[in-house]
């Protein structure tokens, strides 16, 4: 799918058929996934994918109950490591072994920035990771869509509960969870009006920025309702 179908016509879809998705399907989405971009390319990221039956009911039990966490074949609970230094090694060699850094030296300084930021206080790493993490969360769901799949990005979850459930360290900041299937035939999608979205000069603001109120074109309006 080129890119710009993969824009367009993904959607947040609550409905799923029974199909499965299959596992190279799983794998090509994160391959793609994998190079999201990140603040100094520290990939704070990680995903714990569910596809067992069990395994979605417990995530549904954290999501207040909502239906599509089990009606899709697969959920994944997205997570921010909220140690700035967790690859910080890895990923200083690797900018030294491909010339990005000169010499040693300049390695240790990128190690020592990236500890100082990891010095921060809670609050802050938390928003750094949830920055990063979420476009990677965004890739998912773009990334989805080109292997004809359909997700919908979920909030309302209880990240401590989530935490408690499934074991997961609390340097992990729940950032979302993602929802992901094939689309059953009754949901949302191509063929439903596209619900609103501002326009570019809406949300565009060149040189100065001055803030704008949303308005809805009354023809575009009456389209939406007599193709429903």
């Amino acid at each position: 799918m080129e890119f710009d179908d993969a824009v367009l016509t993904r959607r947040s879809v609550h409905e799923y058929s029974d199909e499965p998705v299959a596992e190279e399907t799983i794998e090509a989405v994160f391959e793609r996934v994998r190079y999201s971009p990140s603040s100094y390319n520290l990939q704070p990221w990680e995903f714990l994918v569910l596809t067992e039956d069990e395994s979605r009911e417990r995530l549904q039990e954290v999501a207040y109950g909502q239906e599509h966490v089990t009606d899709a074949p697969v959920a994944v609970a997205v997570l921010g490591n909220t140690d700035p230094s967790a690859h910080g090694e890895a990923v200083a060699e690797d900018q030294l072994r491909k010339g990005y850094l000169p010499n040693e030296e300049a390695k240790a300084g990128l190690l020592e920035t990236i500890e100082g930021m990891a010095d921060r206080d809670a609050e802050t790493n938390r928003v750094w990771a949830t920055k990063s993490t979420a476009l990677a969360a965004m890739t998912l769901m773009h990334a989805a869509r080109a292997e004809g799949l359909s997700t919908c990005p979920v909030g309302g979850f209880d990240p401590d509960a989530l935490h408690e459930e499934f074991d997961i360290d609390d340097q992990y900041e729940p950032v979302m969870l993602v929802t992901m299937g094939h689309a059953a035939p009754n949901a949302a999608d191509t063929n439903t009006p596209r619900k609103f979205r501002r326009t570019v000069d809406d949300i565009v603001h060149r040189e100065e920025f001055e803030p704008t109120e949303a308005e809805l074109d009354d023809e575009v309006v009456t389209e939406s309702f007599a193709t429903q």
